[in-house]
């Protein structure tokens, strides 16, 4: 047989001296792609450039190793032109702000070039990981994505009891339950919407959410079988496990199997190879496409390597 070549696998991602080594996907995915003798190119933001109509990255040489506070080392720095690269995975955490999206031009012009991009950065453009999974409304809550905070107040007087959240944030960062009667709804639309110059999310609230907030995760169209559940701390609405909510490995269940299989096939096809489904209960709330999380838990739980499966992937596409 013959010996698979070296590849060289950029990662745009944010600052790695101050990520969780235990819960953080892209490390588990880089300590996969260096267990398999792969070049990892590490690419902050601030790296990524355009000269002439080319893409270009300062890069740095990485090595990494399962120690807190001392899990990377940087070997070598240099410019190069994106096309030396065989892969680039877009892991940078949003806000999905105007500079992630000037990030994604640049990203497409070595994709254009032949470099595979992971995820396809039209697809990142496109795919507004709340307003995207509004597209599939017969598996969503009731929403509503307005900057009128009439709209919004005859939204919450509707359903009485509801969820606000910004529209490019993550990790329930400015995510708020208003209930009935609440005397902020006011003010929290007023800063929400900044006095109806931004656009924002209000969904019916989801009581199962005390059951978890589970979080799946799809590999180039196919489905993992065991999710996240992310419980929510004693009287805390949001579940995620930034804001202190607390993960449990579950199975899919019957409703999640429907909802990622009709999903699967239409990720795939938008070349959105790596992507994680937010659903609580029986609806689907967002479809996580940026830098999808949770890899950690799962693979220290069951016996699957959810990072083989993506590497196995990539190593397809190239050899």
């Amino acid at each position: 047989m013959n010996k698979k070549k070296t590849l060289k696998i950029g990662i745009v991602m944010d600052p790695i001296q101050l990520i969780k080594i235990e819960k953080d996907s892209s490390f588990a995915i880089l300590l996969e792609a260096q267990k398999r003798n792969h070049q990892i190119h590490y690419i902050e933001m601030n790296d990524l450039y355009l000269k002439k109509n080319q893409a270009y990255a300062r890069t740095r040489f990485i090595k990494i190793q399962k120690k807190i506070k001392n899990h990377f080392n940087f070997i070598q720095e240099q410019n190069i032109s994106l096309n030396e690269l065989d892969v680039i995975l877009m892991r940078k955490d949003p806000p999905f702000n105007m500079e992630f999206i000037y990030a994604t031009y640049i990203l497409e012009r070595a994709e254009k070039n032949g470099v595979l991009i992971i995820n396809k950065p039209k697809s990142l453009r496109d795919c507004n990981e709340k307003i995207f999974a509004s597209l599939f409304d017969k598996f969503t809550p009731d929403t509503l994505v307005t900057r009128n905070i009439s709209q919004m107040y005859n939204f919450w007087k509707k359903y009485k009891d509801v969820i606000i959240k910004p529209l490019d944030n993550m990790g329930g960062t400015n995510v708020f339950r208003i209930k009935e009667n609440d005397t902020n709804f006011l003010v929290i639309s007023e800063i929400m919407t900044n006095y109806e110059k931004k656009y924002c999310m209000i969904q019916s609230y989801l009581p199962s959410v005390k059951y978890g907030d589970k979080r799946i995760l799809i590999i180039n169209g196919k489905v993992i079988p065991w999710c996240v559940a992310r419980i929510p701390k004693k009287d805390e609405t949001r579940a995620n496990i930034a804001a202190g909510g607390k993960a449990q490995i579950k199975k899919l269940d019957e409703k999640d199997w429907e909802i990622a299989n009709y999903l699967s096939p239409i990720l795939k096809e938008k070349g959105l190879i790596f992507v994680g489904l937010d659903i609580i209960g029986d609806k689907l709330t967002e479809i996580n496409v940026t830098s999808p999380t949770c890899i950690c838990e799962i693979e220290l739980n069951i016996n699957i390597s959810i990072t083989g499966m993506l590497m196995d992937y990539i190593e397809n596409q190239i050899y």
